[in-house]
């Protein structure tokens, strides 16, 4: 018999029709509201799932769901896991990382321009009618080229957004990480390793690309936002959680920092209410990875990894590889 497989939410259907080849698969293509209760009971069915970064899998769904033997996330992120419970129970974790590591640079940096040169904000102006006349002053933001570029979360995408600011915009690029990189990576980076603290002070734009974890929970809070430079941009294209929202509204308010771009949240789907009253926020619905050849390179990944371990006890990007001992 195949292993029984849940989909937790849609997926493109030229994915599904390649699992069923080897998985009996539950496909939920209308998007459910999971419940705690309700994922949990529908996981207890299956073996294996492929789940799309937001779906619980804790110590106490782990205990409901002794059949599991894996959970595929389409999502590079992986916080909806407790990899250290996993490994207890012997599931495999997985994510998705590098396919969609470019994308999610390009998009990084749609949003530092967009919040920089006020882009969102003026779009707004002359759709609500008001755009009468030009003026020197008009819609003013801050300069991109030339400035000074600061990254916090230094790995993949991190990365890729430094050389985006190095040798596209020629921009001075610093960075802040929990190890630093080789000479060889910040050479090819043009980054210079520095304390959190320096980076928030000199920093024209800062961009966060950093894992959500307990540590990493409101890495940006108001004592940060108030090392900010009142003429600089903040840019989260990594995990709701990791700025303190409520914080950064009021900041944006009082004109403390210039503008903000962000595609995560607090709590998401809901947003922090002050972030729609600001309007030097740009915001955007969670779609660094969104476009189509990524988020089908993410699935297909996925399902290469369910594929992998379930035909040979393998798998191409393993959370909690010692798993991999005991299948």
């Amino acid at each position: 018999m195949k292993p029984k497989l849940i989909v937790s939410r849609p997926i493109y259907p030229e994915v599904i029709e390649r699992l069923k080849i080897d998985f009996e698969v539950t496909a939920h293509q209308t998007d459910p509201e999971w419940s705690i209760d309700r994922w949990t009971q529908a996981l207890s069915q299956h073996d294996a799932a492929l789940t799309m970064g937001i779906e619980t899998v804790n110590e106490a769904v782990l205990a409901a769901c002794p059949r599991l033997r894996m959970c595929a996330n389409l999502s590079v992120g992986y916080n909806n896991f407790d990899v250290p419970a996993m490994s207890r129970h012997k599931v495999l974790a997985t994510n998705a990382p590098d396919v969609l590591t470019e994308t999610t640079a390009d998009f990084g940096f749609a949003l530092l321009m967009a919040a920089a040169r006020r882009v969102t904000e003026s779009e707004r102006y002359i759709r609500e009618g008001h755009w009468q006349k030009w003026a020197l002053e008009s819609f003013a933001g801050m300069a991109v080229h030339g400035s000074t570029l600061g990254i916090i979360g230094m790995g993949r995408i991190g990365q890729a957004i430094a050389k985006r600011g190095a040798h596209g915009f020629n921009m001075r690029v610093i960075y802040h990480n929990r190890s630093r990189l080789s000479a060889s990576d910040e050479t090819a980076c043009k980054a210079a390793y520095v304390s959190k603290q320096a980076l928030l002070q000199q920093a024209d734009h800062v961009v966060l690309v950093l894992p959500y974890s307990k540590e990493s929970h409101h890495t940006i809070g108001a004592a940060e936002l108030a090392m900010m430079k009142p003429t600089a941009t903040l840019v989260n294209i990594a995990r709701g959680g990791i700025i303190d929202d409520a914080a950064l509204a009021k900041a944006l308010a009082s004109g403390h920092i210039a503008a903000a771009g962000l595609d995560v949240f607090e709590g998401e789907p809901k947003l922090h209410p002050d972030l729609l009253k600001v309007p030097n926020a740009v915001l955007t619905p969670h779609i660094g990875s969104s476009t189509r050849a990524t988020r089908l390179a993410m699935a297909n990944l996925a399902a290469d990894n369910l594929i992998a371990f379930f035909k040979n006890g393998s798998a191409l990007t393993p959370l909690n590889p010692e798993v991999l001992a005991h299948s």
